[in-house]
């Protein structure tokens, strides 16, 4: 049996590295956002623009963890590779960021943008128009949690900190050991 180089077997590890962080990560931002959807479609949640503004850095991030895994399996170059590890975990961190912001604003820390509030309605034209317009429009305040953990009491803002910096741990990892061979 061929025992592998000491160059292969470095190449190894920094791929085995890279493709599990990766996979965990597209995984478990692929899970995250599938619960976002469950509380909106399934149980009727409304998210407020500030629970939107959350899924932005998983839509960044796990598609880029998909890209990053095939590329870990065709051997890219493994710069290309640890630089789409730091895109995820700056995407993460700006991910826990928002959350963080969201969750201050739930918690009355600290005023959240006006667009929660339903400060920005502007009445304009005939009051009949005016009746119609309030009838169909929903407000979904940022600063009220539609949801909260029963036993801890943490938010989906505060459940989404916690989640985005595990990822960014995770990929901080991924980095860090793919580079240490």
């Amino acid at each position: 049996m061929l025992q592998p180089t000491t160059a292969t077997r470095r190449d190894i590890i920094a791929t085995n590295a890279i493709l599990g962080a990766t996979l965990l990560i597209a995984a478990v931002g692929t899970v995250t956002i599938g619960g976002a959807w469950y509380f909106q479609y399934g149980l009727g949640l409304a998210p407020c623009p500030l629970c939107l503004q959350q899924r932005w850095p998983y839509y960044v991030a796990i598609p880029l963890a998909f890209v990053v895994a095939l590329g870990a399996k065709a051997n890219a170059p493994r710069a290309m590779l640890r630089a789409g590890l730091v895109i995820i975990v700056l995407a993460m961190l700006v991910g826990a960021g928002l959350g963080l912001y969201h969750a201050g604003v739930e918690w009355k820390w600290w005023e959240g943008p006006t667009d929660c509030a339903g400060a920005g309605f502007s009445p304009g034209g005939a009051a009949g128009g005016l009746l119609k317009r309030m009838q169909e429009t929903r407000v979904v305040r940022c600063d009220e949690a539609a949801w909260r953990d029963p036993l801890i009491g943490l938010s989906l803002a505060g459940y989404n900190v916690l989640i985005s910096l595990a990822l960014a741990i995770v990929a901080l990892v991924g980095f860090k050991q793919s580079g240490k061979v």
